[in-house]
């Protein structure tokens, strides 16, 4: 739903969008994208309900596969699916809080992301574990470079930014003129931010596969 979503939205810029130098949120935006924003912000909002229900659905297999056990991350999860909602439709109440658009997206994200990484710590760290042999040092060695992969581009991210604010001030936000000026890929805040995108939707993938049944 999601990637349809966005995919529509792709479709119905009315100007070119190269990925690489322009961020997620234009294809979000009614002035921007008037044809597809709506197609992003309904695939956006579906995701955000089917996922809503699915880490319900993850908490309670896992309280059947090992009773007593909670898995963590859970509510973190939830509280970034429901960023995601807001952030994506962007209320009128929303539009009054300067940067609201901006500091509701980075809870999202955060949210997202934290309870992601603590997911996946402790569902590889058990599908190792189940395997003969495996030690607790190895499982967890395999489960921390699982989220090493996932947080990287996370922090690749950040250290672009703050490379571009120190060194580079005079550069306006991630835009198509940096392709022109030849500005490289790697210090395109969106560009990262796609690739984290592509990240996360794998792991949720990796997720579903691994999470413990009845």
């Amino acid at each position: 739903m999601l990637w349809s979503g966005i995919g529509m939205a792709v479709r119905y810029y009315p100007s070119e969008y190269d990925w690489r130098f322009m961020t997620i949120s234009r294809l979000l935006s009614p002035d921007r994208d008037p044809l597809g924003h709506l197609w992003g912000s309904t695939g956006i909002v579906l995701c955000a309900a089917c996922e809503l229900c699915w880490a319900t659905l993850l908490a309670q297999r896992w309280s059947h596969a090992d009773p007593g056990s909670r898995p963590g991350g859970i509510r973190a999860l939830q509280a970034g699916f429901i960023g995601m909602v807001f952030a994506s439709v962007e209320p009128v109440w929303l539009q009054r809080i300067h940067k609201g658009h901006e500091m509701l997206a980075l809870f999202a994200w955060s949210s997202l992301c934290l309870g992601m990484t603590k997911l996946i710590f402790q569902t590889v760290e058990r599908a190792v574990l189940r395997r003969r042999r495996a030690s607790v040092l190895r499982s967890r060695g395999y489960a921390a470079l699982a989220v090493g992969i996932a947080v990287l581009p996370i922090l690749l991210a950040g250290s672009a930014l703050a490379y571009v604010y120190f060194v580079l001030p005079q550069l306006p936000w991630v835009n198509l003129s940096w392709r022109a000026r030849g500005i490289p890929v790697y210090l395109s805040f969106a560009f990262w931010q796609w690739i984290t995108f592509v990240v996360l939707s794998a792991y949720t993938v990796m997720l579903a596969l691994l999470v413990p049944r009845r």
